[in-house]
């Protein structure tokens, strides 16, 4: 029994949906982006659905995160969020329709533990549960005794053992199962509230899903949703899994390996622009050596055939160079939100940055090509926002405190001068505060190098820092003398 998805649908219609018992994780958006993606190189629908019915772990908390994650993401949705737990009517009709046409029984074994999905569990062989076969066939006699009694029951699919079932994976190929494999599912629990696997059926029927995306752990739950079709006598979606992905360690990824949510990363000081653009490539070729895309790129480029079977691994550090490289493309208009959350995180944010806004973003586009992530800004940057920071040991025994006492001596004349001229100058740009630097290198016989990197150490602390002269013009005249006039006292 072939149980492959129809032909090529013209109107796409793809779904994302989380279950709202955890944080919306590495793998959660990387299913999320994929179906994006793909809708959106189809100009089709992208529809999200919270998956909720497990009512003592699903929380609002939860379902705010996930949203807030998508929606930093940058993966806006077109219809929903529909909530499975308003939707309990259409999972009970679908599982009657199921009963009275054969398909489903009854099943009063308490003893046997009703079904529970866990996502996170890796799907290797099919469970056999060999209880259902006692209420597979009990008499319709004894069936009513039971209801009369009031015996509480589970509604289970009455899979065709005689069968092998197979479909084909857009990414993983031939699938197949033998039936006698696969329990006899449970599709109602005895409480009446639907399992994973009719509830996900019934609402993609409903919805007119019309492709499925998602992780390689549900390889065998489509075998068993595959079944749900036939028996509703529907024709199924084309289905395409994605591969798992593994930290650097090459196991599963976890919280051992870092942030647990997509908003960690974010507070990490990701972009969400790099991270879609890693997230693409976890799994997925464009079939050329290109590695950097922006958001059409990516959608023309994106294909479910290009899908590797092979696991993915999760690369921070690519990740991190990703982002060095968008931080630097980026407006600081854009960048300026990130930053400034950033800046407060470390307690430097000053709402006066703001009144010169013009110069807040020139600093901006100062670092950013110097910064792999946003929270690089209350480090790296941080003398440019603050005049509280430290000197660097050995920036200071390099350029501040010569062991031969004359080139001390000339250190001390070179800055003092450059103090007293800067105070002066006019105008106060790249050319003119360089030309004072250099005259005065030559005057007292220094290095060019070694009082630029005296004047760097003072204005910055650092042995490294953006160009000393846009550094000083960004500055301005007052917080640079100012910060030299500091650095020449402690040296004297």
């Amino acid at each position: 029994m072939c149980l492959s998805g129809g032909p090529r649908i013209m109107s796409v219609r793809v779904r994302f949906a989380p279950s709202p018992t955890g944080y919306l994780h590495i793998g959660g958006a990387r299913t999320a982006l994929s179906n994006w993606l793909f809708a959106r190189e189809r100009k089709g629908t992208f529809i999200l659905r919270i998956e909720d019915t497990d009512f003592q772990r699903s929380s609002e908390a939860m379902v705010d995160g996930i949203l807030d994650g998508l929606r930093w993401l940058g993966l806006n949705w077109d219809e929903g969020p529909y909530f499975q737990s308003q939707r309990m009517e259409l999972y009970r009709s679908t599982a009657k329709r199921l009963l009275d046409s054969g398909h489903a029984y009854r099943c009063f074994c308490s003893q046997q533990p009703e079904e529970k999905v866990d996502e996170e569990e890796e799907a290797n062989q099919p469970k056999v549960w060999k209880q259902d076969e006692v209420c597979r066939h009990l008499p319709e006699g004894e069936i009513e005794k039971r209801l009369r009694a009031g015996e509480p029951y589970a509604l289970r699919l009455r899979v065709p053992r005689e069968e092998s079932i197979e479909f084909q994976d857009v990414v993983y190929g031939t699938v197949q199962v033998q039936g006698e494999n696969v329990e006899d599912f449970v599709l109602l629990r005895s409480d009446a509230t639907p399992t994973y696997h009719l509830s996900v059926v019934a609402d993609d029927i409903d919805m007119g899903i019309t492709h499925v995306i998602r992780g390689v752990d549900h390889l065998l739950n489509t075998i068993k949703h595959l079944l749900l079709y036939r028996a509703l006598e529907r024709t199924p979606p084309v289905h395409g899994h994605l591969p798992l992905i593994l930290g650097a360690d090459k196991k599963r990824l976890s919280k051992r390996h870092g942030a647990t949510s997509v908003l960690e990363y974010r507070k990490m000081g990701f972009l969400p622009s790099a991270m879609r653009n890693h997230l693409a490539l976890l799994g997925w070729s464009p079939g050329t050596d290109q590695e950097l895309f922006s958001d059409e790129e990516l959608i023309r480029a994106f294909d479910l055939r290009r899908i590797n079977k092979a696991n993915a691994v999760f690369d921070i550090q690519k990740l991190e160079w990703m982002n060095g490289h968008y931080m630097a493309s980026t407006p600081a208009e854009q960048l300026l939100p990130e930053v400034q959350a950033a800046l407060k995180e470390e307690g430097l944010w000053d709402p006066q940055l703001t009144a010169d806004r013009a110069r807040l973003l020139a600093t901006i586009d100062l670092l950013k090509s110097r910064c792999k992530r946003t929270v690089d800004f209350a480090d790296y940057g941080r003398p440019f926002f603050t005049d509280q920071f430290e000197y660097q040991p050995e920036g200071i025994a390099k350029y501040l405190q010569p062991t031969d006492q004359t080139k001390a001596e000339a250190l001390k004349s070179a800055l003092s001068d450059l103090i007293s001229d800067y105070s002066k100058l006019s105008p106060f740009d790249i050319a003119t505060t360089e030309a004072v630097l250099r005259r005065l290198s030559e005057k007292y016989r220094i290095k060019p190098g070694e009082l630029i990197g005296a004047v760097r150490i003072g204005l910055t602390g650092r042995t490294a820092a953006p160009p000393i002269f846009d550094v000083i013009v960004n500055l301005g005249r007052d917080k640079t003398v100012s910060r030299l006039a500091r650095v020449l006292e402690s040296i004297r």
